[in-house]
């Protein structure tokens, strides 16, 4: 999935986990359940990004895929 996509489906994540939140401060008896699932929403935005950038190593040049290193890519050229 390129970075476009994951940034996108992260943007909806957290807007959804928002109306969550949002209605929760209408609806008290539904507040616990409601800030659950906008805990849930959340943390599906965070796993989406940590797997995205978990896949790119952050050497001090930039960011490169794993398993690549900078010898090798000069090696390459």
């Amino acid at each position: 999935m390129n970075g476009k996509a994951v940034l996108e489906n992260v943007r909806r994540y957290r807007t959804i986990a928002s109306l969550f939140r949002q209605t929760a401060s209408f609806r008290p008896l539904q507040r616990s359940s409601l800030l659950g699932q906008a805990e849930e929403w959340e943390h599906r935005a965070v796993t989406e990004l940590e797997a995205y950038f978990g896949s790119y190593d952050i050497p001090a040049f930039g960011l490169q895929p794993k398993g690549m290193c900078h010898g090798a890519m000069i090696a390459a050229a």
